[in-house]
């Protein structure tokens, strides 16, 4: 039985960079082995880890391309919409998935292969197809890399501030929690020992429902901007998450971490917020984390995760706590 659709998704290859090469007979070929399926917002339409056996074209709708990172947040890396192509990488190099996929909304995918059928069979059986899809792939490839190194050497000011737009966190300016965990990344690589302190204000909840969240703000700038001026090292100090301070502190032992951390908690509960209190008396109690490396642990999320969660244990046991991670421990 003929495929009605067959001039449809014929037409959708043909737009795509790497089916464009295609002589007609070629495209239904490819048209022949694909297939039309529907997603709703929220459907996935591949995990991670899941095998790269397929590639898709967005007919309409859009797919958001995304990522979890251990013990931290989902990452959006990428948005495909009409037209765009996506998955190719992984189906010709037959590896999972590193990503994960999902519509946005009401969505329609062109899937090459269709269920049922093996992307390498089809190559086997059509060589030809197979070496005009593969020289486009090169090609698309080549071209990216050369784009960037384009962009690198004659664009740094642009690099430099696509960095200040990753690393810099928007409110405080200071560094955040993206640069935070490639700096502990690269030290543990690297085998740099160090000590992590990230502080919470234990009545920050009270700061806010006494004068409002932008009054909350106001003190995390003050936070952040005294912070970084108190420590002397702007590479040091990030605003990690919400009201949460990180320094990082390179070669220190236990004490001298312990010492740092009394520091930075005598710092916040000193800290002068009476532009915001408009003069009442309102004191910051901080809760304070610590964890070393390698003393404490070695993989970088589970260390970040782990001395974030410190300052919350110490909120819940009254306040005004320093804590390493044996010390958190129930």
């Amino acid at each position: 039985m003929a495929d009605k659709l067959l001039p449809l998704k014929s037409e959708l290859l043909k737009k795509t960079d790497m089916f464009s090469s295609l002589l007609d007979h070629e495209l239904e070929v490819i048209a022949d082995h694909s297939e039309f399926r529907t997603y709703r917002k929220g459907d996935s339409v591949f995990k991670i880890d899941e095998p790269g056996d397929a590639l898709y074209i967005v007919r309409s709708g859009e797919v958001l391309i995304s990522k979890q990172e251990p013990y931290g947040p989902v990452i959006d890396i990428a948005r495909f919409i009409d037209g765009n192509c996506f998955g190719e990488i992984d189906m010709f190099t037959e590896s999972d998935r590193g990503v994960s996929a999902h519509a946005t909304g009401n969505t329609e995918l062109l899937i090459f292969p269709k269920s049922g059928t093996s992307f390498a069979d089809i190559l086997n059986n059509h060589p030809e197809i197979s070496a005009r899809i593969l020289h486009k792939l090169l090609a698309g490839i080549s071209s990216r890399i050369r784009s960037a190194n384009a962009l690198v050497k004659e664009n740094s000011p642009i690099i430099q501030e696509l960095k200040k737009q990753v690393y810099r966190d928007k409110l405080t300016g200071i560094y955040n929690d993206t640069y935070l965990l490639e700096r502990v990344r690269k030290n543990i690589s690297i085998g740099l020992s160090f000590a992590l302190i990230i502080s919470k204000p234990d009545n920050f909840k009270e700061l806010n429902d006494e004068y409002g969240h932008e009054a909350g703000d106001i003190v995390i700038k003050l936070m952040a901007r005294k912070l970084r001026d108190y420590t002397g090292d702007d590479k040091r100090t990030v605003r990690y998450k919400g009201n949460a301070m990180a320094v990082m502190l390179p070669d220190v032992d236990r004490d001298e971490a312990y010492n740092a951390a009394k520091g930075v908690q005598n710092f916040l509960k000193g800290l002068d917020i009476s532009e915001v209190t408009k003069g009442k008396k309102f004191k910051l109690s901080a809760s304070v984390g610590i964890a070393l490396f390698p003393d404490h642990y070695t993989d970088p999320e589970e260390l970040v995760f782990k001395t974030h969660e410190l300052p919350l244990i110490g909120r819940n046991r009254g306040g005004n706590c320093i804590l390493f991670p044996e010390d958190g421990a129930e």
